[in-house]
């Protein structure tokens, strides 16, 4: 996100290859694999899993897809009017004028990806959240290849017409050795 989520998710926040379609209209998550390498579960396989956190997921997949297809513009619309941005080291963006404004990456130059490792959705029905893993894709200016990562959280609202809408979106990058924190010295 030239400035939203580059700064957001590739310098700051949300995250990567959520949507592969199944056979039928269904969305599929294609996890990131932890640090003991499993993938994480998919809660769409799930037959134990609630209608509100399958809906959630299958947002998040819309939302992606469409991101990784139209860039920035696309992330601007999946917001509410109110939403807010938050992003590492940046102001955050208010109202969907402002992320807009801030959003401006086109897809060729900036991939933003993102997997949710979990949905929430409240016990009310219409506001539920996503958190995950982000990735963000672009280059240098000498033409080599960039990438950050890092944590994200969505918080979803359904609107008064019945259309859901993002209503928080804020991440953090990864530091370099953060899936170093339990291995040992080498040598051990």
């Amino acid at each position: 996100m030239g400035g939203i989520r580059r700064g957001f998710y590739c310098g700051v926040v949300l995250a990567a290859i959520l949507t592969a379609a199944a056979p039928s209209a269904t969305v599929a998550q294609l996890a990131f694999p932890d640090s003991s390498g499993h993938a994480a579960p998919n809660p769409l396989t799930d037959p134990t899993a609630k209608p509100g956190k399958i809906l959630l997921y299958e947002l998040e997949a819309r939302f992606a897809k469409d991101v990784l297809e139209r860039g920035g513009a696309a992330f601007a619309d999946w917001f509410a009017e109110d939403g807010v941005a938050l992003g590492n080291g940046a102001a955050p963006l208010v109202g969907r004028v402002a992320i807009a404004k801030s959003a401006n990456w086109s897809p060729k130059a900036y991939q933003l990806i993102w997997t949710p490792t979990d949905a929430v959705m409240g016990p009310s029905g219409d506001v539920g959240y996503t958190w995950g893993h982000f990735e963000g894709h672009s280059k240098d200016a000498n033409g080599n290849p960039v990438m950050t990562s890092g944590r994200y959280i969505t918080v979803w609202r359904k609107q008064a017409d019945g259309n859901w809408k993002v209503v928080l979106d804020a991440g953090a990058n990864e530091p370099a050795a953060a899936g170093d924190c339990c291995k040992l010295p080498a040598g051990n």
